[in-house]
């Protein structure tokens, strides 16, 4: 009889062993399946306060303000979105800005627009000719179906359609696209 002890008692011990591993297990997954959901977990925006077409996160935002600062000085800042990467890249980094003798940005504030700009660009594919006019961009035309664009494209032509445009808003349209 003592034998018959002996060999249940590993058994008892084993199952009990496995049960903790798996408890263990269990715990550490909701764990860190918590930790992860706070982690990235955001509030939610509504759409219409959020402006441009992706939420900004908080790294690039500072890239954002001066992309904007600078840009809406003469025009409206666009959206990235509406340009490939390469567009963007050459618009940085040229002086002819749209037949306007400009000075470039230098230093960390070129390096955070470009974080910015890249980040929520587009890429072009390899047998597109890079788009510097809106009306030439294929993402723009994504973002703009069935729309018939005037010739040439204009501030107020943007305005038509998106009063919040001053204030970097491109979600905010007016009630006939509302619909």
């Amino acid at each position: 009889m003592p034998n018959l002890f002996k060999q249940k008692f590993p058994h008892r011990k084993l199952k009990r062993q496995l049960l903790i591993v798996m408890l263990i297990i269990f715990s550490w997954s909701v764990a860190i399946g918590f930790i992860l959901g706070l982690a990235t977990s955001t509030q939610a925006a509504n759409p219409a306060e959020i402006g441009t077409v992706d939420v900004v996160p908080a790294q690039y935002q500072l890239g954002q303000e001066i992309f904007i600062e600078n840009c809406s000085t003469c025009h409206l800042a666009l959206p990235p979105q509406v340009f490939p990467t390469q567009t963007w890249k050459n618009i940085l980094e040229d002086s002819q800005h749209y037949g306007a003798q400009i000075t470039p940005l230098t230093g960390i504030e070129r390096t955070l627009v470009w974080k910015y700009v890249s980040t929520f660009s587009r890429v072009k594919l390899a047998d597109e000719n890079t788009p510097y006019r809106l009306t030439r961009s294929r993402y723009f035309k994504a973002l703009h179906p069935h729309l018939e664009l005037p010739e040439p494209v204009t501030m107020s032509s943007c305005v038509s359609c998106h009063p919040g445009v001053e204030n970097y808003n491109f979600r905010k349209l007016t009630s006939e696209w509302e619909k």
